[in-house]
């Protein structure tokens, strides 16, 4: 975001201010629609896609949310909460059939594989 002079006409100010929040939902979408089209396409993330998650901040230099775009930011916000939700039933199903194949496979869930090495 551009930083604004004491001395700039408020209209400008405010211009900018709508701009820096119409960028930052801008990004917020693009990252939604990312974990939307994981959901969609029921593929597992790349190792960059989960350390970019990782390492969101949210911005701090915006100030209050401008008037204009509240409807955008609901809208954005709902989008959000539903991706949450289907998250949180995609990981319920998983669980569920990870479950369902180790009952298949005949081994206690806390079992693992052992390897030796006997050439060591």
């Amino acid at each position: 975001m551009a930083t604004v002079t004491s001395g700039a006409p408020a209209g400008a100010v405010a211009d900018l201010w709508v701009a820096a929040w119409s960028e930052a939902l801008d990004e917020l979408e693009l990252d939604l629609a990312g974990a939307e089209a994981v959901l969609r396409d029921a593929h597992l993330a790349s190792v960059g896609e989960v350390a970019r998650a990782a390492a969101w901040h949210p911005r701090s230099d915006l100030g209050p949310l401008p008037a204009t775009l509240h409807v955008r930011a609901q809208a954005l916000l709902d989008r959000q909460l539903d991706t949450a939700r289907r998250t949180a039933e995609a990981i319920t199903r998983s669980r569920r059939q990870i479950a369902a194949t180790r009952a298949l496979q005949g081994r206690p869930a806390d079992a693992a594989a052992v390897y030796v090495d006997a050439e060591a």
